[in-house]
């Protein structure tokens, strides 16, 4: 009888210690389904990306204006990706790339490939382009005259007073008649390089933000797209001649050299060159703007 009671009491313990350890392997998560697949844990977890990539954020450098409208749709669309893109805005053409060497910025995306390259002979500077954008196809505007046939003697245009700007603000007058560079110099032109110039016009080198304020007192003057916009000028209603739309001067995304092929960096275009955004600049800006892509 006693080896009897002594087994009934070691089963009653042995039970007992195996229900023990269910219940603690089952408030560990140890625990497995039916189909040997580990039970979701009862702690809280961050919600999967719809389009299942890692999430990320970005720092843009962006111009006022135009661009920065721009690039809030482009921002929305990569919301859907899990990209987080915060943009700084600025009003000139040298931060942006002086902000981006320096590391404060992740890209920045408001010039061509012609001002970078002199940017960066200039100041040193290492950023190279990642992706074309938009066409901003630049005009002359003038609050005195029609056309440009009606210049005088004389009279006084303004343009752009950085290098390449300048220089595409020359080409433009030249492809009007009003001027003829020297051979060759194409890019890289200057007033200095003015050869021909039958009506002896005069030429004002102001900066680029500047020259919608000071058009008043200019017969007329090259104004770059962006500041044109941002001043309540329309390049397709008010500029009194334009850049053909398949100018050669399109706008690109830049970053630091060596961190082009970042991943993160291909969903970023991917984000700009997209439908949303191709659609937003047809539909607001017409002609004034050409997607580049």
């Amino acid at each position: 009888m006693a080896r009897k009671s002594l087994l009934v009491l070691m089963a009653v313990v042995f039970t007992l210690f195996m229900a023990a350890c269910g219940k603690s392997n089952e408030q560990s998560g140890d625990n497995a389904s039916a189909t040997g697949s580990p039970a979701a844990s009862s702690a809280p977890s961050a919600s999967p990306s719809p389009s299942g990539s890692e999430p990320a954020k970005l720092k843009i450098g962006v111009m006022a204006g135009a661009e920065e409208e721009i690039w809030k749709v482009a921002k929305e669309v990569a919301k859907k990706d899990n990209l987080e893109l915060e943009l700084v805005v600025f009003n000139d053409y040298v931060q942006p790339n002086k902000v981006l060497e320096d590391g404060q910025l992740d890209a920045n995306a408001f010039q061509h490939v012609p001002y970078l390259d002199e940017f960066n002979k200039n100041n040193g500077t290492h950023i190279v382009k990642l992706a074309d954008t938009i066409n901003y196809p630049i005009g002359v505007y003038s609050k005195k005259i029609k056309n440009l046939s009606e210049l005088k003697d004389g009279d006084t245009l303004g343009l752009p007073n950085d290098p390449t700007n300048g220089a595409r603000a020359l080409i433009l007058f030249q492809s009007a008649g009003l001027i003829k560079l020297k051979e060759g110099v194409g890019i890289k032109a200057t007033v200095r390089d003015i050869v021909e110039n039958p009506k002896n016009l005069k030429f004002k080198e102001l900066d680029a933000a500047f020259i919608p304020k000071a058009l008043g007192d200019l017969a007329a003057a090259v104004i770059n797209t962006n500041f044109a916009i941002e001043n309540g000028l329309s390049p397709s209603k008010d500029a009194i001649y334009r850049e053909p739309k398949d100018s050669p001067w399109v706008n690109i995304i830049a970053v630091r050299e060596g961190e082009q092929n970042k991943p993160v960096f291909k969903r970023l275009v991917q984000a700009f060159q997209s439908e949303e955004v191709k659609k937003f600049v047809t539909e607001k800006y017409g002609d004034s703007m050409v997607p580049a892509w």
